[in-house]
């Protein structure tokens, strides 16, 4: 697509000469006219944003400056290199010249446009950006994770660019997320309201036509900090998080934002695109902070995709298991106690079904169950490290000048249970487990029924070990998981998250730890996959992903090594030799996760057709009339001693046929009716 002039560009935006300047705050405000669709939504602003002028004038002198040294470097500097595809194959190409677009384009046309972006020696790159020396390539569709994010990154640009010009705001981040992608914007006065979706998508689609291409330039700070003083947040990110001279924008239309990038070709690339939510956050997720306007889109390179994708968020309505929850009468929230669930009779029995399920294997695993207590002071997490870095997400209080918050987590409580007294290398592993109850200090506006609460309890275990002994504990816990998942009926996924960059301990005792890691997965005879440097800064770890009824992925369980408590809490062990020195090493484990969260995702699995072993609603029994209403109370009573789940309906008001449809409906078990008196009664 050949670059437009500046003059067309702006006339395109409808900007009158001469109306430049200040954002969304200035005199020109006053003198735009907002336009209300059919629907009460908003349009297109006309006159545009007076910022977006000076911005892109600004923009376009650097990138003609940027274009000039590059031509004269692919001149000067241009040699040929060597460019490793997957399969080993090797192809000629010229450094600052060739681009991962002419190299998949050079292969086949239709790999070039299956491409959403490239990864350099392991690394993602723009598909135009060239070459710059011998490297790896890989060329990555929609089906990876990381295309899937550079896709939705770039169509978050794209709806940028449509909020700007529809509201005339201060864009702030927009990212990809794990379906789709959002961003989120300041605005002075009005709101965001689904009545605006339609104009928003209307002009997304628009710039998708137009084909705008995504353009990479690097820029000194102190010129971005002049091209983005309309918006504050911008200038908060170039002052507090970017510690380098110079950093990327990415432009696309009249667009440039602040951006790592890489992004796709241009706007053409996104086939099908929808916008769909949008909600109110806070800067940062800080509720001292700004409130902005969240909107959340996703998008397709198949518009059959987002058929598939509106289908399946249809099924997943119908699944909430907060709808569910009021259906099958389970639990509720009040606002006298945000965040924290009331389980009502019948989702009391699942939670414990859940809680006795896992205490039967702890049995059967050696671990050992403890009580601690809910309230520490907070010397405890400042020995733990959690109180610097955590603490805002605690609940925390006075008592007697000294301060105390509630517990978060439980591994500080078990670290001191440890150390109470002297331990010998024949007590371990020390498996202790606790279902003690953890409160979190989340944010109101990201509370999401039982998936985000402030009150939960985890299948929390902590295992204190040797060296030696990490490969069999992981074996141990691996088969639990394995065991627990199958009978929920869930398939998962792991991850071996080794060394990142910032660590803390000795590389050779990560080395250790990661092979044994290894090992145990190896012998597991699962499939994993590597994630080099994710692990946490104090131990590696195995992440683990559940796969529910309609093929969504959750992350529940946790096994992770931590080096760093048992130093913290100077934890030692006397060792078989008499060493009193020795340090023991935590795995934290669980494999529900959170109780609560568990029971969110098994609602939604199942549909609120309850296996019988979890099912609150096992039995109804029928009674053809009244007159055997006391003999349907009896067989109850019986059954229930037998420790089922059994209720009983005896309402005279309904017909026997009414009342079977009800106990379908209710998705009971085993309804017990006019067809069973017959046969006689006995269990």
């Amino acid at each position: 697509m050949a670059e437009k002039s500046m003059a067309e560009q702006m006339e395109e935006l409808k900007v009158d000469d001469g109306k430049k300047g200040g954002g969304a705050k200035d005199g020109e405000k006053k003198k735009k006219k907002v336009a209300a669709g059919d629907a009460g939504g908003k349009t297109e602003l006309s006159p545009p944003p007076g910022y977006m002028e000076e911005r892109l004038s600004l923009y376009t002198k650097l990138k003609e400056e940027h274009d000039a040294l590059m031509a004269e470097r692919a001149e000067k500097d241009s040699k040929s290199i060597k460019v490793t595809l997957p399969d080993g194959k090797v192809v000629e190409a010229e450094s600052w010249k060739t681009t991962p677009y002419q190299v998949a384009a050079g292969i086949s046309q239709g790999l070039a446009d299956a491409t959403v972006i490239a990864k350099v020696n392991s690394s993602v790159w723009d598909l135009d950006r060239p070459l710059e020396e011998n490297c790896s390539l890989q060329l990555l569709k929609f089906d990876d994770d990381e295309a899937k994010a550079v896709y939705w990154h770039s169509s978050a640009h794209i709806m940028g660019e449509a909020m700007e010009r529809v509201y005339g705001g201060c864009l702030c981040y927009g990212p990809p997320i794990e379906n789709g992608f959002y961003y989120d914007m300041f605005l002075d006065q009005e709101g965001v309201s689904s009545n605006d979706f339609p104009c928003l998508e209307n002009l997304c689609k628009k710039i998708i036509k137009e084909k705008q291409p995504f353009e990479r330039l690097e820029i000194k700070k102190e010129t971005l900090l002049e091209m983005f003083k309309y918006n504050k947040f911008k200038c908060r990110i170039l002052n507090e998080k970017v510690t380098t001279p110079t950093t990327t924008v990415y432009r696309c239309g009249p667009l440039i934002d602040l951006c790592r990038g890489p992004h796709v070709r241009h706007t053409g690339k996104i086939k099908a695109l929808k916008i769909h939510k949008n909600s109110s956050t806070y800067w940062e997720g800080k509720a001292d902070m700004e409130t902005l306007q969240r909107i959340y889109g996703i998008s397709f390179p198949d518009p059959k995709m987002l058929k598939e994708w509106e289908r399946f968020q249809e099924e997943a309505k119908n699944r909430d298991h907060r709808k569910l929850g009021r259906e099958q009468d389970l639990f509720f929230f009040h606002d006298l106690s945000p965040g924290s669930c009331f389980f009502l009779p019948k989702g009391s029995y699942i939670y414990n079904s859940l809680v006795d399920f896992i205490r039967s294997e702890y049995r059967k695993r050696g671990f050992q169950e403890v009580v601690t207590p809910n309230i520490y002071n907070s010397k405890l997490w400042q020995t733990s490290g959690h109180w610097q870095h955590y603490s805002d997400n605690m609940f925390s209080f006075e008592v007697e000048k000294e301060v105390f918050a509630l517990k978060p987590m439980n591994c500080p409580g078990h670290c001191l249970m440890f150390d109470h007294r002297p331990r010998s290398w024949r007590e371990l592993p020390l498996r202790m487990a606790d279902f003690g109850v953890l409160h979190r200090n989340e944010l109101s506006g990201a509370l999401t029924g039982l998936t985000r609460v402030r009150r939960f309890q985890q299948d929390d275990a902590h295992i204190f070990c040797t060296m030696d002994q990490i490969e069999e504990e992981i074996k141990g816990c691996l088969d639990f998981l394995r065991t627990v998942y199958d009978c929920f009926g869930f398939s998962f996924k792991l991850n071996l998250s080794t060394r990142p960059e910032k660590f803390l301990g000795e590389p050779a005792v990560w080395d250790q730890a990661e092979k044994q890691l290894e090992n145990s997965l190896n012998e597991f005879g699962e499939k994993w996959v590597l994630n080099p440097g994710d692990g946490a800064f104090y131990g590696p770890k195995i992440d683990i992903q559940i796969k529910d009824a309609i093929g969504r992925y959750h992350q529940c369980a946790t096994i992770q090594l931590d080096f760093q408590l048992p130093i913290r809490f100077n934890l030692t062990f006397v060792s078989h030799d008499g060493d009193d020195k020795q340090r023991p090493v935590i795995i934290h484990r669980a494999i529900l996760g959170s109780v609560e969260r568990m029971i969110a995702i098994l609602t939604e699995n199942y549909g609120g057709k309850w296996p019988l072993w979890l099912s609150p609603r096992q039995v109804m029994v029928v009674p053809v009339g009244p007159t055997l209403d006391d003999y349907a109370q009896k067989i109850r009573d019986d059954f229930h001693r037998g420790g089922l789940m059994t209720d009983v309906d005896c309402d005279a008001s309904c017909t026997l046929n009414k009342k079977i449809r009800n106990a379908q409906l209710a998705q009971y078990n085993f309804i017990l009716g006019k067809w069973w008196w017959g046969l006689g009664y006995g269990l």
